[in-house]
This record gives C-alpha cells, sequence and structure tokens, in this order.
C-alpha cells in the first residue's frame, strides 16, 4: 500500500486535472484487483483529491506569479496604468476642446 500511495502522489500535476470520479473509478479497480482494502478506499480517495486541490492552488499560484515576471519584463503596462492614461487623454481633449472654444470666440 505504502508504495502505491507513493507512486500515486508522485503523479503530482496529474491529479489536478484528473477528476474525483476517474481517481474513484481508478481506486474501485484497485480494490477489485486486491491491491487496496476497501476499508481504505475512501481515504485514499480523499487524500488524492485533496492533494490534487493542493497542487492545482499551488501550479495555479507560481503560472500567475511566472505570468506577472514576464509581464512586468516586457514592460506591459497594467490595466490600472491603462485607466490612468485613458483618464488624463480624456482630460485633455476635454481641455483642448475649451481651448479652441475659447480661439473662436
Amino acid at each position: 500500500m505504502s508504495d502505491l500511495f507513493k507512486k500515486a502522489f508522485s503523479l503530482g500535476v496529474g491529479l489536478t486535472v484528473v477528476s474525483k470520479e476517474k481517481v474513484e473509478k481508478i481506486v474501485d479497480d484497485l480494490v477489485k484487483r486486491g491491491e487496496l482494502a476497501p476499508a481504505e478506499s475512501k481515504a485514499f480517495v480523499d487524500r488524492l483529491v485533496e492533494r490534487g486541490e493542493e497542487e492545482q492552488s499551488q501550479i495555479k499560484t507560481y503560472i500567475y506569479e511566472q505570468v506577472g515576471r514576464v509581464l512586468a519584463e516586457l514592460d506591459v503596462p497594467k490595466e490600472s496604468d491603462v485607466a490612468s492614461l485613458e483618464q488624463r487623454i480624456a482630460a485633455l481633449e476635454k481641455k483642448v476642446v475649451e481651448l479652441e472654444g475659447l480661439q473662436q470666440e
């Protein structure tokens, strides 16, 4: 059981894309083949699903960090920077219209 458990956990990233139903099916097959005791199956499924969720969260965090790093390296402006510039442009356009209006008078 211990070796099987280690192998399952070593799947790592693979567990994050496997649904709970698929994990349950795999564990049911292990029980049928006698490689896992029926009494241990639910706890085993729960551990695998929990581990998969933890790893999925870690992967998501890692991806966000890496994407943020790459965007910063490429000097891609943040959404808030773009919004701020849009506001400044709108204010300047308004000022230009006002100044043009004064010149025509």
